[in-house]
């Protein structure tokens, strides 16, 4: 992409209907879920955004089959809407940063989803390769979007948010040029704000244009039915006492006549929106009124990033109902209530239910403890990265060479010499 290309925050949406959902690690047949009634009533509500990655499973397959039809055809250009997919990971403990793999992985993105580019690649998972792997794919994504025009912007996503930092710090220092986006998940939540705290900081100060927080529920943490259990079995990597607090916290939470899930998606998009404001963007924010990238004002506001997973068009219609109620609450908003036909009542009732849900904030983060602000270890303390052998433990020392013969004393004084072998 020439370097006078409009910047990713300029375009980009700030809410994103993420995939991962598409995947049998959330649910146990992803086949069986109405994934292209999601993006179509997606798109019908605004939603000009989808993330994916070949690692969700079908999840690339199946977005690429919803958005491959007449019904997107005739109504939905390809340039009016977002496809953000990733490299690197291929399974669990299977990566892949080699500029070889990148090509095909693209390549693959490019075909499962029937376009002729990506507008985000994002190199998965990083904190589980060597700096080095990430640069050298880095480096191989640029050359695609130089040379090809397949790809226009790169990444960086994965869960630790100081290991991001550093990366992004590092292809700062290394190349000259810094990444156009860095994805983390699970890290803006009720129960975990480290994306503000230390990330924002650290990342606008590495020149990163977009910073999008994903998964507002921390992985399927945060609900009232604890963690979401797929084909494979409980994939979630939060400890007992993690889950046994947010399980109070939602106790809690059921005698104030609220559900924690509810009250931890208005908190994370909402606070989000302001927080991750610095590092987000002005593309189409789905309120509910006509909008057209040619008349973006580059003078707005930027709204904080998020990205939203659903495994139905009810928790669609109920995460959108959500959204537009912020947009209503913010400054500005009654005008925006007005104009989409929800009206300044719902501007009012946006401002209570604010006041509300930060009420309940307060008193579910509490609960947590030790556990507010708690990450998980990601890679695992187990795991070896590819490429850096692990410490092998001190070699047990060898035993001196038994003796062919062995002397003797006997009971009279004397010496007595016998062969080894004989004793076996």
């Amino acid at each position: 992409m020439p370097k006078t290309s409009p910047r990713l925050s300029s375009l980009l949406p700030p809410l994103i209907l993420g995939t991962a959902t598409f995947n049998d690690q959330y649910n146990p047949n992803p086949y069986a879920l109405p994934t292209t009634g999601i993006v179509h009533r997606a798109l019908s509500l605004g939603v000009r955004a989808f993330d994916t990655s070949p690692y969700y499973g079908p999840a690339e397959e199946l977005l690429g089959k919803a958005l491959n039809t007449p019904f997107v055809h005739e109504n939905f250009p390809r340039r009016d809407y977002f496809l953000l997919t990733k490299v690197g990971r291929i399974a669990g403990a299977e990566f892949d940063y080699s500029p070889l793999w990148i090509r095909r992985s693209v390549q693959r993105s490019l075909d499962r989803l029937h376009t002729k580019y990506l507008d985000v690649v994002y190199c998965h998972d990083v904190e589980f390769v060597t700096p080095e792997e990430v640069l050298a794919a880095i480096t191989e994504l640029r050359r695609i979007r130089d040379t090809t025009g397949q790809i226009h912007f790169v990444g960086i996503s994965g869960y630790p948010v100081t290991v991001l930092c550093d990366l992004a710090e590092m292809v700062l220092k290394r190349t000259g040029e810094p990444l156009d986006v860095v994805m983390s998940y699970a890290n803006y939540t009720l129960q975990n704000t480290r994306l503000s705290s230390i990330a924002v900081p650290r990342l606008h100060a590495a020149g990163v244009d977009v910073v999008p927080n994903a998964s507002v529920l921390g992985m399927g943490l945060l609900r009232r039915t604890g963690v979401p259990i797929g084909a494979h079995g409980d994939f979630h990597p939060s400890p007992i006492e993690l889950r046994t607090v947010i399980q109070k916290a939602s106790d809690w939470c059921d005698k104030q006549d609220n559900r924690i899930e509810k009250v931890a998606i208005r908190f994370a998009l909402e606070e989000w929106m302001r927080e991750g404001a610095l590092v987000g963007s002005q593309g189409d924010p789905a309120s509910g009124l006509p909008w057209s990238r040619e008349v973006v004002d580059i003078n707005s506001a930027k709204l904080g990033v998020s990205v939203m997973g659903v495994s139905n068009v009810e928790e669609l219609n109920e995460t959108m109902r959500v959204w537009r109620s912020i947009l209503d609450g913010l400054e500005g908003g009654e005008e925006t209530a007005i104009q989409s036909g929800r009206g300044s009542k719902d501007r009012l009732w946006s401002l209570s239910r604010q006041n509300e849900v930060q009420r309940l904030a307060m008193g579910i983060r509490k609960i947590l403890g030790e556990y507010l602000d708690y990450a998980w270890p990601s890679p695992p303390p187990n795991y070896v990265k590819p490429g850096l052998a692990p410490t092998a433990p001190a070699p047990l020392p060898t035993p001196a060479a038994s003796p062919d013969h062995l002397a003797i004393k006997l009971p009279s004084g004397e010496s007595m010499e016998i062969n080894c072998s004989d004793l076996i």
